[in-house]
């Protein structure tokens, strides 16, 4: 029997491709990336192992013509589709007071409607379906608040909110409509543009309960568990996964 389809967005390394290699083990996958670079085949390597049939788009969400080619996969599979997971986004710290409008609107295209864009192409399979989970990727700061990020957590606010106004519209279809936010999370990044990185490790820990750093699976376990047919009653929630960082 053909497996259900899910589509994970940015899944060419980090989260993005530890969400890809959990669900690879009962899910063919969609999954788009930047670039054809390394990154991106290592991933495909990964989750073709564990038996996913895979289509890799590269290009930027933001361009028009990616997401024509998103909206031709998505198209070819709509009769199996059950998943997106809306993960990609970038997150460059710009003090506020550099911070020129076009490189904020630029921000808030990027995180957010780039999202918007996702979510529209697959709202029309989904709910002709009468099933389906559409699962957004925030950020923690966005309950915190921090210096030089005003853009990138303004996107991903608004991002939060076009979540709950998806759970009301998107419900009575069958579709439920959530978002993981993503505490302080380890990626292999961090160590080549984080200056001090020990002392950084240090000052995290100190701010949670859980005395380790978060790490890419532990996101992909929320986004599994929420991607199940036991989340089927959570609909329109924001899952905080920092560690206890921030209590609300």
């Amino acid at each position: 029997m053909a497996r259900p389809v899910a589509i994970v967005t940015g899944a060419g390394s980090g989260i993005g491709a530890a969400i890809a290699a959990r669900l690879a083990d009962r899910y063919d996958l969609i999954l788009t990336h930047l670039r054809d670079d390394p990154d991106l085949h290592n991933v495909l390597a990964t989750v073709e192992q564990r038996g996913a049939a895979t289509a890799a788009i590269t290009g930027d969400l933001t361009d028009p013509m990616t997401i024509d080619t998103l909206a031709h996969e998505v198209e070819h599979a709509a009769d199996r589709l059950d998943v997106l997971v809306s993960n990609a986004g970038v997150y460059p710290r710009i003090p506020w007071t550099s911070l020129d409008l076009d490189t904020f609107r630029e921000q808030i295209e990027v995180n957010l409607v780039t999202h918007a864009a996702c979510a529209q192409l697959v709202t029309p399979p989904l709910t002709t379906r009468g099933h389906g989970r559409i699962i957004t990727v925030s950020s923690v700061l966005t309950q915190l608040g921090r210096v030089d990020l005003a853009a990138y957590i303004a996107a991903k606010s608004g991002l939060e909110g076009l979540v709950r106004a998806l759970a009301r519209e998107l419900g009575p279809h069958g579709v439920t409509v959530n978002c993981v936010r993503a505490g302080s999370i380890e990626v292999p990044a961090e160590h080549a543009v984080v200056p001090d990185h020990d002392a950084m490790i240090a000052r995290q820990l100190d701010r949670q309960c859980v005395k380790r750093r978060g790490h890419p699976d532990d996101i992909a376990a929320a986004v599994d568990f929420l991607a199940s047919r036991d989340a089927g009653f959570i609909t329109g929630q924001c899952l905080t996964i920092d560690g206890g960082w921030c209590m609300t």
